[in-house]
């Protein structure tokens, strides 16, 4: 901590900003409660008793997240000297695997980062591990920062967001869009394409020059996300609502989820994606795309710190996924209050910093997407550009959440299928692949 905490002071001195104690901010968040109020109206007056806040998160010290929370955690220590706290980093998968264990015995954390969704954050509300965050989202003012949209994986009733009761906090938003070298563009004399035909031609240029154009790690979760897109290219939000909310029934051979199979199966095919991509994980496909060795990669904003810092080789930028104006994404993983915490209150204060306006803007200057930063406060001319694409997917009512998020154990069954896919299998097995535990879990539920 003593190392990553040096390193953070160097990074809020060169970002130019100053870190206030909570709720000691005038500094406007943009909405009608800032976090600074929202802190003042309910932080614990924790007094010279000494107390131990366990906090876990699975973000990488380089990322914009975990810049922003090295930043909180020095933040709550100075604010609260009689209090230490004990960060343990873990990795997605980890957290993900073990939480209904870990949650249901006394080694719980005091606060958790948890990804959202029905088979994530709903599991464990409808089965009593979380702490319901209610009452302290209105005490603390969480609801008036949060627009509506990024409230859905907040909430939850039996297990399924969007529901009445609050089960985690988010703090920045996230959303899958297109990384793309522009030196090789140019290179190539390939200019942005704004429809998926002109996209397909982009690609066939690189082929033709020996290029394969996207870099996929389908080992994890990018394919899926890939094919997703394809989905939401067909679709409409009720297709989406259909999908992840349950609000009527999904064909799963009908034309959205068949044409998305068919052009991933022909992208293949084409020699836009590698039949070798089956074999790569997430963490290789960025270092790939930073490395320079391929024109693009369809991934999520959590890459963009890393680009900022590690892509200097050449020149790079984004663009919406062309085709649709619904994309994957939502809010960002939730920071979840395990029922077993010792230390509920001192949970809610280091929510209430990561909300304050110093955090969200250091947040967004490190090329993250601050749910609740003032737009003055962000200076960086990439993170500019980030956040005003989350933006437009946000105006168009783009968020359509993630493929794996709506039954239990359906990463894997995503990653499965989609593999499948590139490796060769049928359409129709494919579908029936992702069709049967989707259809079960549905009827479980009567």
């Amino acid at each position: 901590m003593g190392i990553r905490t040096r390193r953070l002071a160097a990074l809020l001195g060169a970002a130019g900003l100053t870190l206030a104690a909570c709720g000691g901010s005038d500094a406007s968040s943009g909405s009608d409660a800032s976090s600074g109020d929202a802190a003042d109206a309910g932080a614990t007056d924790n007094g010279g008793e000494e107390r131990t806040l366990t906090l876990w998160h699975y973000e990488s010290p380089d990322s914009a997240m975990g810049i922003a929370w090295d930043a909180a955690i020095a933040e709550f220590e100075a604010t609260y000297p009689n209090v230490t706290v004990v960060f343990e980093e873990k990795g997605f998968e980890q957290i993900q695997d073990t939480a209904q264990m870990v949650l249901n015995s006394d080694e719980a954390p005091d606060l958790m980062e948890y990804n959202k969704g029905n088979a994530s954050t709903g599991l464990l509300s409808s089965q009593g591990l979380l702490t319901d965050l209610t009452d302290v989202a209105t005490e603390r003012g969480w609801d008036a920062l949060l627009p509506t949209s990024l409230q859905t994986t907040a909430r939850y009733t039996d297990g399924v967001m969007g529901g009445d009761s609050w089960y985690g906090v988010p703090n920045y938003g996230e959303f899958v869009m297109v990384y793309y070298n522009v030196d090789l563009f140019a290179e190539h004399g390939v200019e942005v394409p704004a429809t998926l035909v002109e996209f397909e031609a982009a690609m066939d240029t690189f082929v033709a020059a020996g290029i394969t154009p996207i870099s996929v790690g389908a080992s994890e979760y990018p394919a899926q996300q890939i094919f997703y897109e394809l989905v939401l290219g067909q679709s409409d939000r009720s297709l989406v609502n259909a999908f992840q909310l349950y609000e009527a029934d999904v064909d799963f051979h009908g034309p959205e989820f068949t044409a998305a199979a068919e052009t991933l199966s022909s992208w293949v095919d084409a020699g836009y994606i590698s039949s070798d991509a089956t074999a790569i994980n997430a963490e290789d496909m960025g270092v790939d795309f930073i490395a320079g060795n391929y024109p693009m990669m369809i991934s999520g904003s959590w890459w963009y710190g890393r680009m900022i810092s590690e892509a200097t080789a050449f020149e790079w930028s984004t663009f919406l996924f062309p085709g649709s104006d619904m994309h994957p994404g939502s809010s960002g993983n939730l920071w979840v209050v395990p029922e077993n915490s010792d230390n509920k209150d001192l949970a809610y204060d280091f929510i209430d910093i990561t909300m304050s306006p110093e955090i969200q803007a250091l947040l967004g200057n490190s090329g993250g997407v601050p749910v609740a930063a003032d737009p003055a406060d962000i200076t960086d001319e990439k993170s500019q550009e980030l956040i005003a694409n989350f933006n437009t997917v946000l105006e168009s009512d783009g968020l359509a959440f993630y493929p794996d998020w709506p039954v239990p154990g359906y990463y894997d069954v995503m990653v499965s299928a989609v593999q499948n896919l590139i490796s060769g299998s049928s359409v129709d097995d494919v579908l029936d692949e992702l069709e049967d535990p989707y259809q079960t879990h549905v009827d479980s539920l009567g």
